[in-house]
Protein backbone atom coordinates (compact mmCIF):
# COMPACT_ATOMS: atom_id res chain seq x y z
CA UNK A 1 0.00 0.00 0.00
CA UNK A 2 1.35 3.23 -0.92
CA UNK A 3 2.60 5.78 2.68
CA UNK A 4 3.46 8.87 0.09
CA UNK A 5 3.19 11.89 2.71
CA UNK A 6 4.23 14.09 0.55
CA UNK A 7 0.52 16.15 0.80
CA UNK A 8 1.04 16.48 4.56
CA UNK A 9 4.69 17.52 4.44
CA UNK A 10 3.37 20.36 1.96
CA UNK A 11 0.35 21.33 4.33
CA UNK A 12 2.89 21.43 7.57
CA UNK A 13 5.21 23.43 5.13
CA UNK A 14 2.30 25.89 4.77
CA UNK A 15 1.98 26.49 8.31
CA UNK A 16 -0.91 23.94 9.16
CA UNK A 17 -3.31 26.71 8.35
CA UNK A 18 -6.21 24.96 8.69
CA UNK A 19 -5.74 24.34 12.26
CA UNK A 20 -4.76 27.00 14.11
CA UNK A 21 -5.24 25.45 17.45
CA UNK A 22 -2.47 23.09 18.57
CA UNK A 23 -4.56 19.86 19.54
CA UNK A 24 -6.07 20.79 16.24
CA UNK A 25 -3.12 20.72 14.10
CA UNK A 26 -1.81 17.05 15.62
CA UNK A 27 -5.36 15.91 15.02
CA UNK A 28 -5.72 17.08 11.29
CA UNK A 29 -1.65 15.85 10.83
CA UNK A 30 -2.58 12.09 12.32
CA UNK A 31 -6.10 12.25 10.36
CA UNK A 32 -4.18 13.10 6.93
CA UNK A 33 -1.46 10.79 8.02
CA UNK A 34 -4.06 7.53 8.25
CA UNK A 35 -5.53 8.93 4.71
CA UNK A 36 -1.69 8.70 3.58
CA UNK A 37 -1.78 4.63 4.05
CA UNK A 38 -0.23 4.90 7.84
CA UNK A 39 -2.87 2.85 10.21
CA UNK A 40 -1.98 4.99 12.98
CA UNK A 41 -3.72 3.91 16.81
CA UNK A 42 -2.33 6.41 19.13
CA UNK A 43 0.17 9.69 18.45
CA UNK A 44 2.13 11.54 21.60
CA UNK A 45 3.28 14.81 20.66
CA UNK A 46 5.11 16.46 23.81
CA UNK A 47 6.57 20.37 23.90
CA UNK A 48 8.34 21.78 26.45
CA UNK A 49 7.41 25.42 27.59
CA UNK A 50 8.74 27.91 29.28
CA UNK A 51 5.89 28.25 32.00
CA UNK A 52 6.37 28.53 35.93
CA UNK A 53 4.54 25.40 36.54
CA UNK A 54 5.36 23.00 34.25
CA UNK A 55 7.83 21.23 31.70
CA UNK A 56 5.71 21.09 28.93
CA UNK A 57 2.22 19.60 27.09
CA UNK A 58 1.49 16.36 25.55
CA UNK A 59 -1.23 16.16 23.06
CA UNK A 60 -2.49 12.76 22.77
CA UNK A 61 -4.26 11.44 19.97
CA UNK A 62 -6.01 8.10 19.50
CA UNK A 63 -8.26 6.98 16.63
CA UNK A 64 -12.06 8.11 17.11
CA UNK A 65 -11.10 9.99 20.18
CA UNK A 66 -10.89 14.05 20.55
CA UNK A 67 -7.21 15.11 21.37
CA UNK A 68 -6.45 15.45 25.09
CA UNK A 69 -4.42 17.79 26.48
CA UNK A 70 -2.47 17.42 29.45
CA UNK A 71 1.07 18.48 31.52
CA UNK A 72 3.90 16.75 31.52
CA UNK A 73 4.59 13.75 33.78
CA UNK A 74 7.90 12.26 32.85
CA UNK A 75 10.25 12.14 35.90
CA UNK A 76 13.13 14.31 35.46
CA UNK A 77 15.13 13.26 38.53
CA UNK A 78 18.96 13.46 37.28
CA UNK A 79 19.07 9.91 39.08
CA UNK A 80 17.33 7.93 36.91
CA UNK A 81 17.77 9.89 33.85
CA UNK A 82 16.09 7.21 31.87
CA UNK A 83 13.22 5.85 33.71
CA UNK A 84 11.25 7.69 30.82
CA UNK A 85 11.18 6.73 27.33
CA UNK A 86 10.55 10.30 26.45
CA UNK A 87 13.07 11.92 28.49
CA UNK A 88 15.42 9.24 26.54
CA UNK A 89 13.95 10.93 23.26
CA UNK A 90 14.44 14.30 24.56
CA UNK A 91 17.86 13.88 26.40
CA UNK A 92 19.69 11.98 23.37
CA UNK A 93 18.10 13.20 20.46
CA UNK A 94 17.49 10.05 18.59
CA UNK A 95 14.59 8.06 17.13
CA UNK A 96 14.23 4.76 18.70
CA UNK A 97 11.86 2.26 16.82
CA UNK A 98 10.53 -0.88 19.24
CA UNK A 99 8.18 -3.87 18.04
CA UNK A 100 6.31 -4.51 21.32
CA UNK A 101 6.07 -8.77 20.06
CA UNK A 102 9.88 -8.45 21.82
CA UNK A 103 8.86 -9.24 25.45
CA UNK A 104 12.31 -7.97 26.34
CA UNK A 105 11.65 -5.08 25.04
CA UNK A 106 8.39 -4.44 26.86
CA UNK A 107 10.72 -4.40 30.23
CA UNK A 108 12.31 -1.57 28.69
CA UNK A 109 10.42 1.07 29.73
CA UNK A 110 6.93 1.17 31.77
CA UNK A 111 5.06 2.42 28.55
CA UNK A 112 5.87 -0.32 26.12
CA UNK A 113 4.81 -2.59 28.75
CA UNK A 114 1.09 -0.50 29.08
CA UNK A 115 0.91 -0.47 25.33
CA UNK A 116 1.80 -4.04 24.26
CA UNK A 117 -1.06 -5.08 27.01
CA UNK A 118 -4.08 -2.05 24.62
CA UNK A 119 -2.56 -4.23 21.75
CA UNK A 120 -0.15 -2.06 20.13
CA UNK A 121 2.97 -3.62 18.10
CA UNK A 122 5.33 -0.86 16.84
CA UNK A 123 5.97 2.21 18.23
CA UNK A 124 8.50 4.83 16.69
CA UNK A 125 9.46 7.94 18.90
CA UNK A 126 11.02 10.70 16.97
CA UNK A 127 13.32 13.88 18.14
CA UNK A 128 11.47 17.44 17.01
CA UNK A 129 14.35 19.65 17.52
CA UNK A 130 13.76 23.18 17.26
CA UNK A 131 15.90 25.78 15.66
CA UNK A 132 17.68 26.63 18.44
CA UNK A 133 18.49 23.21 19.66
CA UNK A 134 15.66 22.27 21.70
CA UNK A 135 14.57 18.96 22.19
CA UNK A 136 10.96 17.39 22.02
CA UNK A 137 9.28 14.48 20.98
CA UNK A 138 6.54 12.33 19.09
CA UNK A 139 5.85 9.04 19.52
CA UNK A 140 3.76 7.10 16.70
CA UNK A 141 2.08 4.02 17.38
CA UNK A 142 -0.02 1.59 15.39
CA UNK A 143 -1.73 -1.92 16.08
CA UNK A 144 -1.58 -3.23 12.65
CA UNK A 145 0.07 -6.55 12.39
CA UNK A 146 3.81 -7.04 12.06
CA UNK A 147 3.81 -3.75 13.24
CA UNK A 148 4.80 -0.65 10.72
CA UNK A 149 6.32 -1.35 7.50
CA UNK A 150 9.58 0.18 6.14
CA UNK A 151 7.40 2.11 3.70
CA UNK A 152 5.36 3.56 6.98
CA UNK A 153 8.54 4.53 8.65
CA UNK A 154 10.13 6.31 5.78
CA UNK A 155 5.97 8.11 5.61
CA UNK A 156 6.29 8.84 9.27
CA UNK A 157 10.13 9.85 9.30
CA UNK A 158 9.41 12.67 6.45
CA UNK A 159 7.15 14.71 8.49
CA UNK A 160 9.10 14.85 11.41
CA UNK A 161 11.52 18.03 10.58
CA UNK A 162 7.93 20.19 9.11
CA UNK A 163 6.34 18.94 12.18
CA UNK A 164 9.20 20.25 14.62
CA UNK A 165 8.91 24.29 12.36
CA UNK A 166 4.76 24.19 13.01
CA UNK A 167 5.47 23.26 17.15
CA UNK A 168 7.92 25.33 16.93
CA UNK A 169 5.49 28.82 15.89
CA UNK A 170 3.15 27.27 18.02
CA UNK A 171 5.23 26.92 21.05
CA UNK A 172 7.11 30.31 20.66
CA UNK A 173 3.33 31.69 20.44
CA UNK A 174 2.46 29.44 23.45
CA UNK A 175 5.59 30.91 25.69
CA UNK A 176 5.13 34.53 24.56
CA UNK A 177 1.39 34.31 25.84
CA UNK A 178 2.32 32.06 28.90
CA UNK A 179 5.69 34.80 29.86
CA UNK A 180 3.22 37.99 29.41
CA UNK A 181 0.44 36.17 31.45
CA UNK A 182 2.59 35.78 34.52
CA UNK A 183 4.84 39.28 34.12
CA UNK A 184 1.70 41.48 33.15
CA UNK A 185 -1.67 39.54 33.56
CA UNK A 186 -3.69 37.76 30.90
CA UNK A 187 -5.39 41.40 30.29
CA UNK A 188 -2.76 43.27 29.84
CA UNK A 189 -0.74 40.51 27.87
CA UNK A 190 -3.42 39.96 25.62
CA UNK A 191 -3.11 43.74 24.38
CA UNK A 192 0.50 43.66 24.22
CA UNK A 193 0.44 40.30 22.38
CA UNK A 194 -2.38 42.24 19.61
CA UNK A 195 0.92 44.72 19.10
CA UNK A 196 -0.77 47.61 21.78
CA UNK A 197 3.10 48.23 22.79
CA UNK A 198 3.49 52.23 21.50
CA UNK A 199 4.17 54.33 24.72
CA UNK A 200 1.36 56.48 24.92
CA UNK A 201 -1.27 53.90 23.53
CA UNK A 202 -4.16 53.83 26.54
CA UNK A 203 -7.53 53.66 27.17
CA UNK A 204 -9.76 54.78 29.97
CA UNK A 205 -11.56 52.14 32.09
CA UNK A 206 -14.12 51.75 34.79
CA UNK A 207 -12.86 49.32 37.26
CA UNK A 208 -12.76 48.61 41.08
CA UNK A 209 -9.17 48.91 42.39
CA UNK A 210 -7.53 47.22 44.83
CA UNK A 211 -4.29 48.07 46.66
CA UNK A 212 -2.66 46.28 49.60
CA UNK A 213 0.39 46.45 52.01
CA UNK A 214 1.87 44.62 54.53
CA UNK A 215 2.63 46.30 57.75
CA UNK A 216 5.42 46.75 59.03
CA UNK A 217 7.63 45.30 55.83
CA UNK A 218 10.24 47.71 56.51
CA UNK A 219 11.23 46.86 60.15
CA UNK A 220 10.98 43.17 58.79
CA UNK A 221 13.53 44.07 55.72
CA UNK A 222 15.76 45.59 58.02
CA UNK A 223 16.11 42.42 60.49
CA UNK A 224 15.15 39.57 58.40
CA UNK A 225 18.10 37.94 56.04
CA UNK A 226 16.68 38.40 51.95
CA UNK A 227 16.33 34.97 51.49
CA UNK A 228 13.37 34.58 54.39
CA UNK A 229 12.05 37.94 52.70
CA UNK A 230 11.35 36.55 49.70
CA UNK A 231 10.11 33.44 51.19
CA UNK A 232 7.49 35.69 53.04
CA UNK A 233 6.72 38.10 50.12
CA UNK A 234 6.08 34.96 48.10
CA UNK A 235 3.50 33.16 50.65
CA UNK A 236 1.65 36.67 51.53
CA UNK A 237 1.49 37.06 47.61
CA UNK A 238 0.24 33.20 47.67
CA UNK A 239 -2.49 34.67 49.62
CA UNK A 240 -3.71 37.55 47.47
CA UNK A 241 -2.85 36.73 43.65
CA UNK A 242 -5.00 33.24 43.25
CA UNK A 243 -7.94 34.56 44.74
CA UNK A 244 -7.99 38.03 43.01
CA UNK A 245 -7.72 36.00 39.77
CA UNK A 246 -10.75 33.37 40.80
CA UNK A 247 -12.37 36.86 41.44
CA UNK A 248 -12.68 38.39 37.86
CA UNK A 249 -9.52 41.17 38.80
CA UNK A 250 -6.25 41.13 37.23
CA UNK A 251 -2.52 42.36 38.94
CA UNK A 252 -0.91 44.55 37.68
CA UNK A 253 2.11 45.83 39.85
CA UNK A 254 4.02 44.42 42.47
CA UNK A 255 5.69 47.22 44.93
CA UNK A 256 7.48 45.68 47.21
CA UNK A 257 5.31 44.37 49.52
CA UNK A 258 1.99 46.64 47.94
CA UNK A 259 0.13 45.26 45.19
CA UNK A 260 -2.21 46.99 42.49
CA UNK A 261 -5.18 45.57 41.13
CA UNK A 262 -8.01 45.82 39.22
CA UNK A 263 -11.59 44.29 38.42
CA UNK A 264 -12.67 45.73 35.37
CA UNK A 265 -16.36 47.00 35.00
CA UNK A 266 -16.90 46.27 31.30
CA UNK A 267 -20.74 47.64 31.35
CA UNK A 268 -22.35 49.62 34.04
CA UNK A 269 -24.65 47.04 35.18
CA UNK A 270 -21.88 44.89 36.04
CA UNK A 271 -20.73 47.55 38.98
CA UNK A 272 -22.76 45.86 42.22
CA UNK A 273 -21.33 42.36 40.74
CA UNK A 274 -17.81 43.03 40.39
CA UNK A 275 -17.65 45.03 43.18
CA UNK A 276 -19.29 42.46 45.50
CA UNK A 277 -16.54 39.69 43.96
CA UNK A 278 -13.93 42.09 44.63
CA UNK A 279 -14.97 42.95 48.52
CA UNK A 280 -15.56 38.40 48.25
CA UNK A 281 -11.55 38.65 47.10
CA UNK A 282 -10.71 40.83 49.77
CA UNK A 283 -12.55 39.01 52.85
CA UNK A 284 -11.09 35.89 52.02
CA UNK A 285 -7.72 37.11 51.33
CA UNK A 286 -8.11 38.09 55.11
CA UNK A 287 -8.96 34.75 55.79
CA UNK A 288 -5.90 33.34 53.96
CA UNK A 289 -3.17 35.88 55.75
CA UNK A 290 -4.26 35.69 59.32
CA UNK A 291 -3.76 31.34 58.83
CA UNK A 292 -0.57 32.48 57.37
CA UNK A 293 1.72 29.40 58.57
CA UNK A 294 4.16 31.50 61.19
CA UNK A 295 8.06 32.19 60.40
CA UNK A 296 10.25 30.72 63.09
CA UNK A 297 11.80 34.37 62.36
CA UNK A 298 8.78 36.48 62.89
CA UNK A 299 7.01 36.85 66.40
CA UNK A 300 3.76 38.05 65.37
CA UNK A 301 1.75 37.10 62.53
CA UNK A 302 1.63 39.12 59.38
CA UNK A 303 -0.68 41.82 59.10
CA UNK A 304 -1.86 43.87 56.16
CA UNK A 305 -4.29 46.39 54.83
CA UNK A 306 -6.09 46.76 51.87
CA UNK A 307 -8.24 49.72 50.32
CA UNK A 308 -11.35 48.92 47.54
CA UNK A 309 -12.03 51.91 45.15
CA UNK A 310 -14.23 52.62 42.27
CA UNK A 311 -13.61 54.43 39.55
CA UNK A 312 -12.07 55.80 36.41
CA UNK A 313 -8.15 54.76 35.28
CA UNK A 314 -6.35 55.47 32.49
CA UNK A 315 -5.00 51.93 31.18
CA UNK A 316 -1.73 51.43 28.81
CA UNK A 317 1.89 51.88 28.24
CA UNK A 318 3.70 54.16 30.05
CA UNK A 319 7.66 54.11 30.76
CA UNK A 320 10.94 55.96 29.04
CA UNK A 321 12.69 54.72 25.67
CA UNK A 322 11.96 50.81 25.03
CA UNK A 323 11.26 50.40 29.22
CA UNK A 324 7.33 50.37 29.54
CA UNK A 325 5.36 49.46 31.84
CA UNK A 326 1.35 48.29 30.93
CA UNK A 327 -0.48 49.52 34.42
CA UNK A 328 -3.40 51.70 35.25
CA UNK A 329 -2.76 55.38 36.78
CA UNK A 330 -5.20 58.16 37.62
CA UNK A 331 -7.39 60.01 40.97
CA UNK A 332 -8.95 56.42 41.64
CA UNK A 333 -5.38 55.18 41.79
CA UNK A 334 -4.36 57.68 43.89
CA UNK A 335 -7.27 57.44 46.53
CA UNK A 336 -6.99 53.86 46.89
CA UNK A 337 -3.50 54.69 47.97
CA UNK A 338 -4.55 57.26 51.00
CA UNK A 339 -7.32 55.08 51.55
CA UNK A 340 -4.80 52.12 52.43
CA UNK A 341 -2.96 54.68 54.60
CA UNK A 342 -6.13 55.61 56.23
CA UNK A 343 -6.81 51.54 56.94
CA UNK A 344 -3.22 51.41 59.31
CA UNK A 345 -4.02 54.59 60.96
CA UNK A 346 -7.64 52.99 61.91
CA UNK A 347 -5.96 49.28 62.75
CA UNK A 348 -8.18 47.86 60.10
CA UNK A 349 -7.45 45.25 57.46
CA UNK A 350 -9.81 46.17 54.58
CA UNK A 351 -11.66 49.59 54.11
CA UNK A 352 -13.26 51.09 50.84
CA UNK A 353 -14.70 54.72 49.44
CA UNK A 354 -17.94 55.73 49.78
CA UNK A 355 -18.24 55.13 45.49
CA UNK A 356 -17.27 51.52 45.92
CA UNK A 357 -19.84 51.29 49.19
CA UNK A 358 -22.41 52.56 46.87
CA UNK A 359 -22.53 49.92 44.36
CA UNK A 360 -21.53 46.80 46.94
CA UNK A 361 -24.37 45.16 48.07
CA UNK A 362 -22.72 43.87 50.88
CA UNK A 363 -22.92 45.43 54.22
CA UNK A 364 -20.22 47.82 55.00
CA UNK A 365 -20.34 50.41 58.09
CA UNK A 366 -19.28 54.25 57.40
CA UNK A 367 -16.63 55.14 59.90
CA UNK A 368 -16.60 59.06 59.41
CA UNK A 369 -14.77 61.84 56.75
CA UNK A 370 -11.66 62.12 56.20
CA UNK A 371 -9.01 64.65 54.70
CA UNK A 372 -6.87 62.78 52.20
CA UNK A 373 -3.84 64.37 50.64
CA UNK A 374 -4.75 65.60 47.30
CA UNK A 375 -7.93 66.12 47.32
CA UNK A 376 -9.70 68.89 47.83
CA UNK A 377 -12.60 67.77 50.27
CA UNK A 378 -13.12 64.92 52.99
CA UNK A 379 -13.71 61.50 51.63
CA UNK A 380 -16.29 59.14 53.21
CA UNK A 381 -14.95 55.80 54.79
CA UNK A 382 -16.13 52.65 54.87
CA UNK A 383 -15.46 49.22 56.47
CA UNK A 384 -16.60 45.58 57.18
CA UNK A 385 -18.90 45.15 60.28
CA UNK A 386 -16.59 42.89 61.85
CA UNK A 387 -13.73 44.70 62.13
CA UNK A 388 -15.77 47.69 63.80
CA UNK A 389 -14.18 49.42 66.34
CA UNK A 390 -16.42 51.64 67.52
CA UNK A 391 -20.42 51.44 68.72
CA UNK A 392 -20.80 54.93 67.26
CA UNK A 393 -19.92 53.81 63.72
CA UNK A 394 -22.75 54.13 61.23
CA UNK A 395 -24.05 51.16 59.61
CA UNK A 396 -24.39 51.71 55.55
Amino acid sequence: MSCDTRSVVDWLLSGARSAPESHQAVAEACERLCACGIPLWRVDVFVRTLHPDITGRRFRWQVDTNVSISSATYDLDAAEPRKSLLEKVCSDGVALRRRLSDPECQKEFPLLLELHEEGVTDLLASPLIFTDGELHAALWTTRQAGGFTDEQIAGLEAVVNPLARVAEVRALRRTATNLLDTYCGHRTGKRILAGQIRRGHSEFLNAAIWLSDMRGFTALSDRLSPQIMIELLNRYFDCQVPIILSNGGEVLNFMGDGLLAMFPIERPDESAEVCDQALAAAIETRTRILSMPKFAEIENPVRFGLALHVGDVLYGNIGGGNRLDFTCIGPAVNLAARLEKIAASLKRTIVTSEAFASHCRSSLRALGQFDVRGFGSPQKVFGLPDENRSDDDQRY
